[in-house]
């Protein structure tokens, strides 16, 4: 589903009329050639309404070249579903079948991403366009040659007819991200070792420009293949390097020069790899040394820190969180090069293979990881395919058994009112019939008046399509539904005599397709993605708790590193992710809590994901018993903290409990606050365990308990790695 700005500038004046104008040209001039230049009455049918589905049905986003590409990969499918549609549609109980099993695959590919999702209906449509009679498989060439004709002059006309100006890609985005780490970085390389006020703000900025609503769905790195998956992860990492550089402790007074020459050392490396890598993603450099010696010299600085002395508090939470900006430089780096090169990036030995587990891999292989991620009842994408098949399924059946003319109207009407919630469907369906019933009278009188002039509605037809699709996008369902009755009028006007009652018979379809999308919306899952959203968010909180009190007992009780087996948090975040971006495009209920974060809980599910596969990874000594009391009690806090927050989420919108209630919450300055001097591998888990913020979840702090202890590095803010442009777990 796409932002709601996004979905307002996509549907702005001047872009409605660009593709109006488009849509208008190829699939008149399409239709016109084939029925009376060629006398191909089937083919011009096909032409048209091919044109037509990919054009105005589907929501592709994007500039016109945008979508034109995204048209012309889908071409061999809409070759594919024609031909299967056609020779299904012979039978009724084949057709039903086929209805319920493609339509249901052809929505439950939206999860793939913001370009599949919305060339989906179009092609849903051209799936159903053969279940319009007559069910003749022997026009089946002509059927694919006037859709191929229709689909070319769309493609030309996206291309080359009155283009727009593409904006900032989000790769170019995230290169400017990266740039401002770097000069961040150089900032912090100099006395007084922290960043201006100015600085900050600018940083937080950066961070904020990659969050996905704030990029246009076209842009938008959420699709299933390698480079998407990278890019996504890459401005996941530049955010949360941006966050680390904002919340970097300031430098205590060194105790001697080597540690703090190390530290700049350090810095130095990732100022050279950001800006290396801000260089790869702009394509003015191609090259990878900086950040090959920035790895290097993260293992020493890790090795180093294992191997240092209990040090004071100042500076081992300093050490820490240099250390937590260089993995996420070291991180940013390796997304970029995936990102840029592909499959022929060059991935270190050393690279963190949970991470990074898309390296190397074939599409269809991430493709099925994407969709098997999906395949359950607790996704919304799998939710929204059911409904919308079963509907489709029920609409063919009425038109196979009672012979309901122009049944392929009433599945059309399935297709483009039913909603994700009851409530918006039924809202849809009454304005859609009421301007249904207004257009159809309208038409009725033309019908009536014009007759069987035929060059009267070839003539006025262009005119027709261009104000349908123009005002219909900007004025509403209504306005769309009654001029696209006048639309399809004047075209079978052309193909063969029509009366006026005509305009009967697409009432009649479009009430017994409304009906039909009113009752699966009912009882699928009406609530749309609102109940999913409180149950994912729940699941995904509860998750985090277990794995915070599962890292901290691998630091605290010490031993040599592994690979943990995250997935499960993974999975939980994808759903989370998932049903958060639907509910972006749904209406707030009144009894919903306008103060709600939802983000934040992501924000601290990618917080937990990483800061803890970090520290499993590394292992080390234990932290003593002292320390590990400490690290025990604010584990506790935390993960009591995040069970409180999963409770008050998962009671659902308008019966929220009260986070208030029930026990005190663990984790007082007492007992967080460190001895004098303390282990780097002390620090390091503390200063994770204080990054990790659920209290802005619910827009007010206090409601989870005290504060976090003082000398926490913060929460990543706005700029943190919440809500990622795209999953970066398996699926």
């Amino acid at each position: 589903m796409c932002a709601e700005h996004a979905g307002r500038a996509d549907r702005g004046p001047s872009v409605v009329t660009r593709r109006a104008l488009r849509t208008t040209l190829s699939a008149c001039a399409s239709f016109f050639v084939c029925l009376y230049a060629l006398d191909r009455p089937v083919a011009a049918t096909y032409a048209l309404f091919a044109a037509v589905s990919m054009a105005a049905l589907s929501h592709i986003p994007g500039t016109g070249r945008q979508r034109a590409a995204v048209m012309a990969k889908a071409t061999p499918a809409a070759w594919l579903l024609l031909t299967i549609g056609t020779y299904l549609a012979i039978r009724t109980w084949s057709a039903v079948v086929g209805m319920l099993l493609i339509g249901f695959f052809l929505a439950f590919v939206a999860a793939a991403g913001p370009r599949a999702a919305g060339a989906a209906p179009g092609l849903q449509l051209l799936y159903i366009l053969p279940c319009f009679p007559p069910y003749a498989p022997d026009t089946l060439l002509e059927r694919l040659a006037g859709a191929t004709f229709g689909l070319l002059l769309l493609i030309l006309a996206e291309t080359f007819l009155l283009p727009e100006r593409p904006g900032p890609t989000y790769r170019r985005t995230a290169a400017d991200a990266a740039d401002t780490a770097a000069r961040c970085v150089a900032e912090l390389g100099v006395a007084p070792y922290t960043l201006s006020a100015a600085s900050a703000e600018t940083a937080k900025e950066a961070g904020g420009s990659l969050r996905p609503f704030r990029v246009d769905e076209a842009d938008r790195p959420a699709g299933p293949g390698l480079r998407d998956r990278a890019l996504s992860h890459a401005g996941l990492a530049a955010r949360t390097l941006l966050a680390r550089l904002v919340n970097l402790p300031p430098a205590p007074p060194p105790p001697g020069p080597v540690p703090m020459e190390q530290e700049a050392e350090v810095l130095t490396a990732v100022g050279r790899a950001v800006t290396e890598t801000a260089d790869l993603l702009e394509g003015k450099a191609d090259t990878t040394e900086a950040a090959d010696a920035l790895r290097r010299v993260r293992e020493q600085a890790a090795t180093s820190a294992a191997r240092e002395a209990p040090t004071t508090a100042p500076r081992g939470r300093r050490r820490a969180a240099v250390l937590e900006v260089t993995d996420a430089a070291v991180a940013l780096a390796t997304a970029a090069e995936l990102a840029v090169r592909g499959r022929h990036a060059r991935v270190p030995e050393d690279v963190d293979s949970g991470r990074f587990w898309y390296a190397g891999k074939r599409a269809p292989r991430l493709w099925w990881h994407r969709l098997a991620g999906h395949a359950g009842p607790r996704s919304v994408y799998f939710q929204n395919a059911v409904r919308i098949s079963l509907a489709l399924a029920a609409a063919r059946t009425v038109a196979g058994v009672d012979s309901l003319p122009h049944g392929f109207w009433a599945m059309l009407a399935v297709l483009s009112l039913t909603r994700t919630t009851a409530a918006q469907t039924r809202a849809t369906v009454r304005v859609a019939i009421t301007g249904t019933m207004l257009g159809a009278l309208v038409t009725g009188l033309l019908l009536a008046l014009i007759a069987g002039h035929t060059t009267v509605y070839a003539i006025a037809l262009p005119f027709v399509m261009l104000t349908a699709f123009r005002v219909g996008p900007v004025r509403g369902v209504g306005w769309a539904q009654g001029l696209f009755t006048l639309t399809v009028a004047f075209v079978f006007a052309q193909l063969a005599p029509v009366t006026w009652q005509l305009a009967e018979v697409r009432i009649l379809d479009v009430i017994i397709g409304s009906l039909i999308g009113v009752v699966f919306g009912v009882l699928a899952w009406p609530r749309g993605a609102q109940r999913e959203l409180h149950r994912a968010v729940a699941l995904l909180l509860t998750t985090e708790a277990e794995t915070v009190e599962r890292a901290t007992a691998a630091v605290v009780e010490g031993g040599p590193g592994h690979v943990p087996d995250d997935r499960p948090l993974q999975h939980a975040l994808t759903m989370a992710e998932s049903a958060f971006a639907q509910h972006q495009s749904e209406p707030r209920t009144t009894t919903e809590d306008p103060t709600t974060d939802w983000q934040a809980a992501m924000m601290s599910g990618h917080h937990v994901l990483w800061g803890s596969r970090r520290l499993f990874v590394r292992g080390g000594p234990a932290v003593g018993p002292a320390n590990g009391v400490r690290l025990d009690h604010r584990a506790a806090g935390v993960a009591t903290r995040m069970r409180k927050a999963a409770e008050w989420a998962g009671a659902g919108a308008g019966e929220a409990a009260d986070p208030r209630s029930g026990p005190p919450v663990p984790g007082g300055p007492a007992m967080d606050g460190p001895p004098g001097v303390s282990s780097p591998r002390f620090f390091a888990a503390l200063a994770w365990l204080n990054s990790l913020d659920v209290d802005r979840m619910t827009g007010a702090d206090h409601l989870f308990g005290p504060p976090r202890p003082n000398g926490s590095s913060g929460p990543a803010g706005p700029t943190g790695p919440a809500g990622s442009a795209g999953q970066t777990g398996p699926s």
